[in-house]
């Protein structure tokens, strides 16, 4: 008796998926959109703040922290900026392929 192959119905694998769903552009975008909301987790994490206490020091509503922590929101630059300056950190337009990367 042979067995059937399952096969996904979006193809092998995610990133095959991916690959023809997105554009290079709306990858490069999500791409930045993680890292940034990353950044602001590990800032976030390393002060030894809560959410709570983000908000008291940034002003923006801890529902909306979680949102965008969760990655369920799209924020505006200023409330990026607003949740950034407590954590000692700021935004920078730098060439695309100059950016830092952590180890």
């Amino acid at each position: 008796m042979m067995k059937e192959k399952n096969i996904a119905p979006i193809g092998d694998s995610w990133n095959e998926y991916k690959e023809n769903l997105l554009t290079p552009e709306e990858r490069a975008e999500i791409a930045v959109k993680a890292a940034l909301v990353a950044e602001i987790v590990n800032a976030r994490h390393e002060t030894g703040l809560t959410q709570k206490q983000l908000e008291a020091a940034s002003g923006v509503k801890q529902p909306v922290i979680a949102r965008l922590e969760k990655g369920t929101t799209d924020p505006q630059l200023s409330t990026l900026i607003k949740l950034l300056t407590p954590l000692g950190k700021t935004l920078a337009v730098v060439p695309v392929g100059k950016t830092k990367r952590r180890a």
